[in-house]
């Protein structure tokens, strides 16, 4: 299976998410591995200053929007082992960005991941916010016959 492939079940399970868990907002999810996500939001008339300009490229994009008030929501997809390295890539986005919530989902196994955050009491790497309110990316397991997340794999637990 190829990574793109994961693309839009992730998209269609990440539309559900949000409209259960964003009542009263508009729900918009896309597919935008392939532009950058400054040029992704402007399609929505949503402007990032941190993302203008960046190499900021989100598997799936999911925006809630309520008047004045826009969340984001990112998923970045792995077919592969999970690795500190792709943490590190979704992590920077965050810290950038800010998003709402980011989740890190792979296709086959969280990898030396599932050591570092499960065995070792690491959550701390999952951390990313404006410093006043924290927030964790979500790392999990894409079970590809469900199209659907494990969420009893989920680092940290929901």
């Amino acid at each position: 299976m190829l990574e793109e492939e994961l693309y839009e079940p992730m998209r269609q399970w990440l539309e559900a998410y949000m409209k259960d868990n964003y009542k009263g907002f508009e729900i918009i999810t896309t597919d935008c591995h392939s532009e950058r996500l400054d040029r992704a939001l402007s399609k929505y008339d949503i402007i990032k200053e941190q993302a203008n300009g960046v190499d900021i490229q989100i598997d799936v994009l999911g925006i809630a929007r309520k008047k004045d008030k826009v969340k984001l929501v990112f998923i970045e997809a792995k077919k592969t082992k999970l690795t500190l390295r792709d943490l590190g890539q979704l992590w920077a986005y965050c810290k950038l960005v800010d998003p709402d919530e980011a989740f890190l989902l792979t296709s086959a196994d969280l990898g030396s991941l599932k050591k570092l955050i499960g065995g070792f009491k690491r959550e701390d790497l999952l951390d990313f916010g404006d410093g006043k309110h924290m927030k964790k990316m979500i790392v999990g397991k894409w079970d590809v016959k469900r199209n659907a997340p494990d969420l009893s794999s989920f680092l940290p637990k929901m």
